[in-house]
């Protein structure tokens, strides 16, 4: 599966973005997916994650009530809704792709596929 994201900018403190991740080669609608994020000098870090039935979804405590994923399996296509935007939300936004289960949402070593990323830039 090849992953597409976009949607990144630079934005000031309190705004919006929608990030989209769109998949092509594979069913998508099988896929769990997920977004992780790289702030410079640091690790990647888990973001958010949707059960490919869209039945479960979880996020990182740092940004829930602020973000929100979902997913329209008929476009092939994964998003993330950033509100509130702090200046630590500044990274590079990846999404990947899991094709087998896995318990564990928030484990990048769970996905087998990943995105180029996408740059979101958050100004105080």
């Amino acid at each position: 599966v090849q992953l597409q994201a976009s949607g990144g900018g630079l934005v000031q403190a309190g705004a919006s973005l929608r990030l989209s991740c769109t998949a092509s080669g594979r069913t998508f609608s099988s896929l769990d997916m997920g977004w992780f994020r790289q702030a410079p000098g640091k690790e990647r870090q888990f973001v958010a994650a949707i059960r490919w039935d869209r039945g479960f979804t979880v996020a990182a405590d740092s940004v829930k009530g602020r973000f929100t994923i979902s997913r329209d399996n008929d476009k092939n296509t994964v998003y993330l809704q950033m509100n509130s935007l702090k200046p630590e939300d500044t990274a590079i936004y990846y999404c990947a792709s899991a094709s087998k289960y896995r318990a564990l949402l928030s484990s990048a070593g769970g996905y087998d596929n990943w995105g180029q990323g996408t740059l979101v830039t958050v100004s105080s």
